[in-house]
């Protein structure tokens, strides 16, 4: 059974539903933890900076998509006039 490093409460997780890298919360304290093991299963502190990379992932993410439809718009504007 892992451990949060902050208040040393047990965290139960399958380690078969987790990755390295996969971020949660500690129940008894509210820490963000992030994976950084998984034989043994062992947590660490998750950095604000790791939580304004995923925000900045997902904001990337979602502006490549419109993005794409936008491309697929144009592309068959271009067809109809050749």
């Amino acid at each position: 059974m892992a451990t949060c490093p902050e208040c040393d409460a047990e965290i139960e997780v399958d380690e078969f539903e987790v990755d390295e890298g996969d971020s949660l919360s500690c129940d008894e304290c509210g820490s963000n933890l992030k994976v950084v093991s998984l034989s043994p299963l062992e947590f660490d502190l998750a950095s604000d900076e790791d939580d304004e990379d995923d925000e900045d992932e997902e904001d990337e993410a979602a502006d490549g998509e419109g993005d794409l439809v936008e491309d697929e718009g144009e592309d068959d504007e271009d067809e109809e006039e050749v």
